[in-house]
């Protein structure tokens, strides 16, 4: 399991580096801020971050927002010596939540909880950003999905918002959410679906239920989706 572990304090660091040490873990990298965290998580990929929630500048809670639009399956476990901030933890998706000075014992469950957790995609969540906002969405909010050279768009009720990775691999993630792929541009949540038109070349225009957008297959699309569901 590789580790990125980040606290402004220099004895917390050096703390939870000798705990993970004791508990076998060694490929362990260390921030002292959020711009090394940043930095560190563009270079490589982390399993878990341990976060320190009070740190001047940037809080641990916005570093793990913008952690996990960098690397959205990344776990997070917060540690932190105040308690009101546990809320908006669970909020960002955290695995776990530490109160300083929390034991070895304690470290060892967290990190064990989010082991056993990590492969249940019904818990699926995207981490997505539209200027300086973060949402942490479910499939289930998402209307249809539009590519975007490198990354995606993502529609829902509030809004469009940007997700780091190509559609093509989103397809792939999405497939048990419900979700077809209509065009080489748009996947489509079959959920949202309100209305079916057959327009010209016998290709499907789609319209949804809440939101005024129309998105429009591709022929091969068209087809795909009345071969998959029978429905037109």
């Amino acid at each position: 399991m590789k580790i990125l572990i980040v606290d402004d304090e220099e004895l917390g660091l050096s703390r939870l580096k000798r705990m993970l040490t004791t508990l076998e873990y060694t490929d362990i990298t260390q921030a002292k801020n959020s711009d090394e965290a940043l930095n560190a998580i563009k270079e490589s990929q982390f399993d878990l971050a341990l976060l320190d929630i009070n740190m001047p500048g940037t809080s641990g809670l916005e570093l793990g927002y913008e952690l996990r639009y960098h690397q959205e399956n990344i776990a997070i476990i917060f540690q932190t010596a105040y308690s009101e901030h546990a809320l908006e933890a669970f909020d960002i998706g955290a695995s776990g939540y530490l109160i300083k000075p929390f034991s070895i014992d304690q470290l060892k469950q967290s990190i064990e909880r989010l082991k056993t957790s990590k492969n249940n995609t019904s818990d699926l969540r995207l981490m997505s950003k539209n200027g300086d906002n973060h949402y942490l969405l479910k499939p289930e909010q998402i209307y249809y999905i539009k590519a975007d050279l490198a990354e995606v768009i993502l529609r829902t009720s509030k809004g469009f918002s940007y997700y780091t990775q190509k559609i093509s691999e989103l397809e792939k993630k999405l497939q048990s959410h419900n979700f077809v792929r209509v065009h080489r541009s748009y996947l489509i949540n079959i959920d949202k679906i309100k209305d079916i038109e057959t327009i010209e070349q016998s290709k499907l225009r789609f319209s949804f239920e809440g939101i005024t957008d129309n998105v429009e297959s591709s022929k091969d699309g068209a087809k795909f989706f009345r071969d998959s569901y029978s429905t037109i």
